[in-house]
């Protein structure tokens, strides 16, 4: 099976470093608009070799768009002389309503939406990970749409890298996505910029200790992608916001009201979600 990879940033160079220990897996050759990119990862060893997207297209069995979403769906449009052969197509972005809505009809059948549940703050070729894939889940979306020959191969590459494999509707998918990923990004910025607007540099470096710089982690992830994602998902982003605020003004309102009773029972109910990961 030969791969190719658009886009060798943290999920696309991961994907490589995967595949690589597949021994269905022959070859993998990757293109990415950044120079720099290429450069490093060749460097890495993450592809064999850098080729224009329509060479890559015309060799590959199997093709990732690992772009932000925005791009996959521009990439769609140039895919559609895939029409008609087995070829596979798999993106890798963060929602997948937008990117299924785009999906020109000639080449549904070529492609499967996927978003696996992992990544880092960190991004762009260094930042790819061995083992970032493994024991994660992967979420497949619209899957009835696909092609047998597509969804086989999917499966196939999924699970050979370690993956837990989920399926569900794109629509479902973002909403879901939107509390248990998206939120907490937001979250994060927010957290970040509170204490950058109130504490001294000083005495962020010198008191800020692990529940703090375990909240403000993901302050660290791309602007121009999760700006993309948060834009791309809006509409859920928004719900999820406005009933996280409303949580929160539960726990001030007890404190203004010196309702520790009340304080406490918030607290004790939330401590049940460890009880669903135990």
């Amino acid at each position: 099976m030969r791969i190719g990879i658009v886009g060798l940033g943290l999920m696309g160079g991961s994907m490589a470093l995967a595949l690589k220990h597949i021994s269905f897996v022959t070859s993998i050759i990757g293109t990415d608009h950044n120079e720099e990119h290429q450069r490093i990862a060749l460097q890495r060893g993450l592809v064999q070799a850098i080729v224009p997207f329509e060479q890559l297209k015309a060799e590959c069995d199997v093709i990732f768009l690992s772009v932000p979403v925005d791009g996959v769906i521009a990439l769609l449009e140039e895919c559609t002389d895939l029409s008609g052969t087995d070829k596979t197509l798999i993106d890798l972005g963060s929602t997948k309503a937008l990117i299924v809505d785009a999906i020109p009809p000639s080449i549904r059948e070529n492609f499967i939406p996927a978003h696996p549940m992992t990544g880092t703050e960190q991004f762009g070729p260094n930042a790819a990970l061995e083992g970032l894939y493994a024991d994660k889940v992967v979420v497949l979306c619209d899957l009835e749409h696909s092609g047998h020959s597509q969804r086989d191969t999917a499966l196939r590459i999924f699970r050979s890298i370690g993956m837990q494999v989920h399926t569900m509707g794109a629509a479902q998918h973002d909403r879901h996505a939107a509390f248990i990923s998206h939120m907490p990004h937001v979250i994060s910025y927010a957290l970040a910029n509170t204490v950058l607007a109130q504490e001294e540099k000083e005495n962020i470096l010198t008191l800020a200790a692990g529940g703090f710089r375990s909240m403000s982690r993901l302050a660290k992830s791309s602007p121009a992608m999760w700006e993309d994602i948060f834009r791309q998902n809006r509409e859920n982003v928004l719900e999820a916001i406005e009933l996280f605020e409303t949580e929160l003004h539960t726990i001030k309102q007890a404190l203004q009201e010196k309702d520790y009773v009340a304080l406490r029972k918030e607290m004790k109910e939330a401590n049940k979600l460890y009880e669903i990961f135990s």
